[in-house]
């Protein structure tokens, strides 16, 4: 299969170095500092997994170089999903697969309103990696995971495994298994997006907002209280959305976070410290919007979308 990942950032680097690594004709898309390092030195992915170079030969800022393809790893900001999704044209065909591993709930349904060719399917990453220097990508210990699917609109009950679009999505899974990625095609790939919302819109304000480790967040009570209310706030979203969570899921985060090592921040903090855009509008000002047309108080995501705000719209005028 031919991929092209769009975003060569720490998720779709690593992701698809891991497919280039196996074999797999991969096409990595970038630009600026990060662009001109890979063209000249290869993309270099350093892992607790080991360390790998991925040669420059299909490493590219010019969509027009890279042709049609089988699949495309949509791993943008998602500030810059519709852009992005205006930009592929040239890489699709009707049988083309997008899949989204981007943060966020509504890519897909963004993506899917832009594109003239090809079918969206939903996905999810869980991956503590990053760029650490144009070129290179760290990534560290802790859940390294790939879940995705068909979107539920996209399907209709008759459907018993048989169309296009499943069988490529089955091929997919196969492919990204044997290049030892850890990955499931999920029945409900919505439901499994909203249980990582859940988490990452309400840690990745409240590291941004308070610059703190989600450990020191813990440690401190208002802040740790704000942190739950943030979260539950979005789990009563996404049940009211339709999604399928377990019975009190804000506590079997907050059960499950006591396993892991918390001296890390989000990614949105490293881009605010970094005097970046911010992933602000598809975090808390999705849930929000949510709450608003639902008739439910977000009252945890309205602070931290108003204190994080003004840092988005004054970086996002800027040059990416």
């Amino acid at each position: 299969m031919t991929f092209a990942v769009i975003g060569t950032g720490g998720v779709g680097g690593f992701f698809g170095g891991k497919l280039a690594k196996s074999g797999e004709d991969v096409w990595f898309l970038a630009r600026g500092k990060h662009l001109d390092a890979m063209r000249a030195g290869g993309l270099h992915i350093n892992s607790f997994e080991g360390n790998w170079i991925i040669p420059p030969e299909k490493i590219t800022g010019n969509w027009n170089e890279v042709g049609r393809v089988d699949v495309v790893l949509f791993c943008v900001k998602s500030y810059d999903t519709e852009a992005a999704a205006r930009a592929m044209a040239p890489l699709l065909s009707d049988s083309t697969i997008i899949m989204s591993l981007q943060n966020g709930v509504d890519n897909e349904e963004k993506i899917q309103k832009i594109i003239c060719r090809g079918t969206v399917l939903g996905g999810t990453a869980y991956i503590y990696s990053t760029i650490t220097a144009p070129g290179v990508i760290t990534h560290t210990v802790g859940p390294t995971k790939v879940m995705f699917g068909e979107l539920s609109s996209a399907r209709s009950p008759s459907d018993k495994g048989d169309t296009a679009t499943t069988q490529k999505a089955a091929k997919i899974h196969a492919v990204m298994t044997r290049a030892d990625i850890d990955t499931t095609l999920s029945d409900d790939i919505q439901s499994e997006s909203w249980k990582k919302f859940v988490f990452i819109a309400a840690v990745g304000g409240m590291t941004a907002l308070t610059r703190a480790t989600l450990g020191e967040i813990l440690a401190a009570t208002a802040a740790r209280d704000m942190l739950a209310d943030a979260m539950k706030e979005t789990e009563a979203i996404a049940r009211a959305k339709g999604a399928n969570l377990p019975e009190n899921f804000t506590d079997h985060i907050f059960e499950a976070l006591k396993k892991y090592d918390n001296n890390s921040r989000s990614s949105m903090y490293h881009d605010l410290a970094n005097h970046k855009p911010l992933e602000i509008e598809a975090f808390s000002g999705t849930v929000v919007k949510y709450g608003r047309e639902l008739g439910i108080a977000t009252p945890a995501h309205k602070a931290i979308y108003a204190g994080l705000l003004p840092h988005h719209l004054k970086y996002s005028r800027g040059v990416r």
